[in-house]
């Protein structure tokens, strides 16, 4: 691969490409129906290394490691009941799993950032599903963007992120889903915790696994278990304002239903619909010449609550 960044095409030609720039130790963006990931081999020390300094990652917050299979994810943590209905419930699909890790496993320290679980996810994205079959090797994929910023679910907006640092691409358009992973930790003894809210909502889970434990957040005491739980995170680098049905006039309004702006996540109220165009308004917001941006009411239930757990963090950083 040529130094300069280029989209490798979505067919097997670009997933060759991508597979062997993998191997060699190399970085690819790849999309998945979430976001697009900052993919590295998950066995390899070095390759991890690369993705924290192209994201400029803090190295206490772990990675979430992409399998192809069950039976891969089983090699590197231990499966408990509970973590076997899940991932019979939800894999392949927007659910990750925090599981003890086992002893042994290939996986390199920096991606557990010295804890002693991982973070598990079987994509459902089909070029991402096909890629890691092509590899039979996990992948430690964050979101492929600058730490702290916005959250990329087009190509463009790897590039627009990374600049110069932006890996090869493989193109797989606008990700559906739009927003990050469901994160569930699985305890000892029976009890789970969510870690962070996504496309699988809260509600699905507790019918499966019962209540929930109280979220602790991350301290000293508690350190950051997964990706997301930082208070600042997925900011568009200006002020954000929510709850807003009417903007000022240096507010770059993302609108919701029946309260419009400069785009309307969804003009019907479709919680699904909005959670897929997030990002990619939060990004026009950054990109316009308004010094702020201001949010319509978003409902806090089912999938809003993980919209509203977004913007909450944006608006804080």
């Amino acid at each position: 691969m040529s130094g300069k960044t280029r989209l490798l095409p979505p067919d097997d030609t670009g997933i060759a490409q991508a597979a062997a720039v993998l191997r060699g130790g190399g970085l690819v963006a790849i999309p998945t129906e979430t976001v697009y990931g900052l993919a590295a081999r998950a066995d390899s020390a070095e390759a991890v290394a690369a993705i924290y300094r192209t994201k400029g990652r803090p190295d206490f917050n772990p990675l979430i490691v992409h399998v192809s299979s069950l039976d891969m994810a089983r090699k590197l943590a231990l499966f408990d009941q509970a973590a076997e209905d899940l991932a019979q419930h939800y894999w392949p699909g927007p659910l990750t799993m925090v599981l003890p890790l086992r002893e042994g496993a290939p996986i390199a320290p920096a991606v557990t950032a010295g804890l002693p679980t991982i973070a598990l996810r079987q994509p459902a994205h089909p070029l991402a599903a096909r890629l890691l079959v092509e590899l039979d090797l996990p992948l430690a994929a964050p979101s492929a963007n600058r730490s702290y910023g916005v959250s990329p679910t087009r190509p463009e907006h790897v590039l627009e992120s990374l600049g110069d640092a932006a890996p090869p691409v493989l193109d797989g358009g606008p990700c559906p889903a739009g927003l990050e992973s469901t994160i569930v930790a699985l305890r000892p003894g029976g009890g789970w915790a969510l870690l962070r809210p996504g496309p699988v909502p809260r509600e699905e889970l507790e019918a499966l696994l019962g209540p929930a434990e109280k979220s602790r957040g991350a301290t000293i005491e508690a350190p950051i278990e997964a990706p997301g739980q930082l208070e600042k995170h997925y900011s568009p680098g200006k002020p954000v304002t929510l709850d807003c049905t009417a903007p000022d006039p240096g507010q770059f309004m993302i609108g919701f239903g029946r309260v419009d702006g400069d785009v309307n996540l969804s003009a019907s109220g479709d919680l699904a619909e909005a959670a897929a165009g997030l990002y990619a308004a939060l990004h026009a917001g950054a990109a316009s010449a308004k010094a702020a941006i201001a949010v319509a009411p978003i409902p806090r239930h089912g999938m809003g609550l993980a919209i509203n757990d977004r913007l909450e963090r944006a608006a804080r950083s």
